[in-house]
């Protein structure tokens, strides 16, 4: 009997020894990443400092079209889904009555409440305004124009301005016929502002409706 309970006895003190030898007695990690400088590998995030994001600009969304779109947005509205100017152009990208129903929506609280529906309806018209001036596109994209390099994505956040007519007039007129909205804002500034952008995804369609995307 005193034969097995020294037996047992010497296994647990060899266990608890040998257990201990695989455990660091003062174990230090850095929280998030464990970093070796000598490897020359450094990883400044994640960061359990907070106001070490606030000076990010994220996400980065370069010439995308989720850039495009949303660069257009915050210049109309700031992003505000829920936004209706002293003129009565609604939500993130600042649409009005007739625009509105040119891609299929006519019941105005159903569309400042849905950022869905906006976001289909911004497509819709895209498409529609692609369609109408797929002529200008393909005469002037990558030439200069009045001190401005034109490209597709350009065309596109101009006629979303001021409209296809008024982009069409300021080709003809070689750029010396410029359109300003209301607020000053005009269709040379946003072909500047929104020029570079990758729109190839739109699909250039004169019967787009907000539905149907």
């Amino acid at each position: 009997m005193i034969k097995k309970w020294s037996f047992y006895a010497g296994l647990t003190v060899i266990t608890v020894f040998l257990s201990s030898g695989f455990k660091p007695f003062n174990l230090e990690t850095s929280p998030w990443f464990l970093i070796n400088e000598d490897e020359g590998a450094h990883y400044l995030f994640p960061s359990e400092e907070q106001n070490e994001y606030t000076k990010l600009n994220i996400p980065f969304t370069g010439n995308f079209f989720i850039g495009f779109k949303e660069a257009i947005g915050y210049r109309e509205s700031e992003s505000k889904y829920k936004k209706v100017n002293s003129l009565g152009y609604m939500g993130k990208y600042q649409f009005g009555i007739e625009t509105l129903k040119s891609v299929g929506i006519y019941n105005r609280s159903a569309f400042l409440n849905s950022p869905e529906l906006q976001e289909k309806a911004f497509l819709a018209l895209l498409a529609k305004n692609k369609w109408e001036l797929k002529r200008e596109i393909e005469k002037y994209e990558g030439t200069i124009l009045n001190g401005i390099f034109v490209t597709e994505s350009g065309i596109l956040a101009a006629a979303h301005l001021g409209g296809a007519g008024s982009v069409k007039k300021y080709f003809k007129n070689k750029g010396k016929r410029n359109f300003r909205d209301a607020y000053g804002s005009s269709i040379k500034s946003y072909m500047k502002m929104f020029g570079g952008y990758d729109t190839s995804c739109i699909i250039a369609d004169n019967n787009a409706k907000a539905k149907n995307i």
